[in-house]
């Protein structure tokens, strides 16, 4: 990703509220012909050992996805996570010789995929997710008949993404504070990506 140094976020735990925060995410692969190969699905964002420690993406495609086969014959893939966006009117500069951009969240990380094949292993990663979306719900999955469990678990190629590397864009024209009054304004005013950037640039205190 394009990343010049006023955009990249200095605090990694930005990275981790936005993971968690828009956890559907693109996983991107190479297939066999070397074109690449895009899974939209939801990962479950796990640290390992200590806060601030290695981190984990859980997740898991249907069985006849390609892309099964593709982490298992090439493990380092990418993930990538948008967060807000919005389009900047450069109505929000005191001069006229502006033009307009998008504002954005993001995080990429490069990762090595392992699969996780044992019933148990993956009754735990489903677990995770059900916990994050939809707790009420667990109840009724642990009484679901034990055979139909692992039928459904045969249906799925479920694995981990470890993290290797990772980077985290937040583009709120940090660069021009002649903006930031005027485009924090209107974004509070605007749709609800709109007013998640403001809250964002309150935080990091472009909105004055």
């Amino acid at each position: 990703m394009y990343l010049p140094p006023q955009f990249a976020a200095k605090d990694a735990a930005v990275a981790r509220e936005l993971m968690r925060a828009h956890p559907f995410a693109s996983l991107v692969s190479t297939d066999d012909a070397g074109v690449p190969f895009v899974t939209h699905l939801p990962l479950h964002l796990v640290e390992e050992g200590e806060p601030g420690g290695s981190l984990v993406l859980l997740g898991h495609v249907a069985k006849p996805n390609p892309h099964a086969k593709f982490l298992l014959e090439r493990p380092t893939a990418l993930v990538t996570f948008m967060g807000p966006h919005a389009y900047m009117t450069p109505r929000v500069y005191p001069d006229l010789a502006r033009v307009p951009t998008w504002n954005y969240l993001a995080v990429h990380c490069t990762v090595q995929a392992r699969p996780v094949d044992s019933f148990e292993d993956k009754d735990r990663l489903l677990k995770h997710l059900i916990h994050e979306h939809d707790p009420a719900y667990a109840e009724q999955w642990r009484g679901l008949d034990e055979a139909f469990q692992h039928k459904l678990m045969s249906g799925i190629a479920a694995f981990e993404l470890h993290v290797t590397n990772l980077q985290c864009k937040v583009k709120l024209n940090q660069h021009r504070p002649e903006s930031h009054l005027a485009l924090s304004a209107a974004y509070a005013l605007g749709t609800p990506d709109e007013k998640a950037l403001a809250g964002w640039m309150r935080r990091l205190g472009l909105s004055t």
